[in-house]
């Protein structure tokens, strides 16, 4: 008999469309994991949580919001890149509760708006651009002066961290592991492995501690898109204990496993080379499924590989988790070849 996490959800707000739905990858399975002994591929399609509010962020801020307006907070300050899918789903959250939004992004001012930090300002977020230097060197500074000016106005702001990925966020992917789980006992096996994008840690976090809680053996890995294995180890466990103290739940973090593969990183975050476009292409032409170059796409061509490499071989079932983002297709369209392999 299947068993729910034994552990009670704090206050939620119901944003996402749920559950979402599980598929196989029949072709792209026959062509890049039968031959070399590996599973039948599965992905989670976390992409269709909502429309423009789409990804898996979308699954912590139902948690995270909730709290903020708990607090009696009428302003969401968060932050990323450019093309964050996180702050873009943050901007649409805020603008369907009335919320005030203010954006911490990453990067340089861009002539004109595209793909995520499009749908930031038409949903009326406020913006404001920093240098990554500015970010690395004091990003809680940055978030302090922010809150502040709101303040000053008479408003109270919550501060929401990169991604959504502390103890709160980790909800999300706590109840989502309970999910993908009876998804997978109802198509009639359990996944021995399940496979996501690690870019702040939260979703990996969720849905090891999920697995470990409901006592499945699936080994939950993350293929990092951004800093490196042992930074990702570190935070993966940070969260986890983060959520044991606000929930009270004690947690031993030394029967968890943490894996992390940071091979495919590439040149860095938000950068990747022609083999990571060549393996979106074929993923939307094999299956009709949109993948994009900063986080899933990295993750699946990662994947792949190590399908290749026989590195699953020997397993029945593998899930992948896909994450959303694929607003940020749009704004690296040059990369593309549209040569049929």
């Amino acid at each position: 008999m299947f068993e729910k996490i034994p552990v009670e959800l704090p206050r939620r707000l119901n944003l996402a469309h749920l559950p979402t739905p599980l598929q196989p990858l029949d072709r792209i399975s026959e062509l890049y994991s039968y031959p070399y002994g590996g599973p039948k591929i599965w992905v989670k399609r976390d992409d269709l949580t909502e429309s423009g509010m789409s990804g898996n962020k979308l699954r912590k801020l139902e948690f995270v919001v909730a709290e903020a307006l708990e607090q009696g907070s009428d302003t969401l300050i968060t932050c990323g890149g450019i093309q964050s899918n996180h702050c873009r789903t943050t901007a649409l959250v805020g603008a369907r509760l009335g919320l005030n939004v203010h954006l911490l992004l990453r990067g340089e001012p861009v002539a004109e708006a595209d793909g995520n930090l499009l749908l930031d300002q038409l949903a009326g977020a406020e913006v404001t651009f920093y240098s990554p230097a500015e970010f690395a060197k004091d990003i809680k500074g940055l978030f302090n002066s922010c809150k502040d000016e709101y303040r000053k106005r008479g408003l109270k702001a919550f501060c929401i961290p990169t991604g959504a990925s502390d103890g709160l966020g980790l909800w999300g992917y706590l109840s989502a592991s309970q999910e993908l789980i009876a998804d997978c006992l109802t198509r009639g096996f359990e996944p021995d492995h399940i496979v996501c994008a690690t870019g702040s840690g939260g979703t990996q976090a969720g849905l090891t501690l999920g697995c470990h809680l409901l006592g499945f053996n699936a080994q939950v890995t993350g293929y990092a898109v951004c800093d490196n294995a042992a930074y990702f180890q570190a935070k993966v466990i940070e969260d986890i204990l983060h959520w044991s103290r606000l929930s009270g739940n004690p947690i031993d973090t030394q029967s968890l496993k943490v894996n992390i593969n940071a091979d495919y990183i590439g040149p860095g975050y938000a950068k990747a080379g022609p083999p990571i476009y060549k393996m979106i292409e074929e993923v939307a032409r094999l299956e009709g499924i949109l993948l994009e170059p900063i986080y899933t796409g990295k993750a699946f061509y990662g994947l792949i590989q190590e399908l290749q490499k026989g590195r699953y071989k020997g397993c029945d079932n593998l899930v992948f988790v896909h994450t959303g983002g694929q607003f940020a297709l749009f704004p690296y369209r040059h990369n593309f070849s549209f040569h049929r392999v």
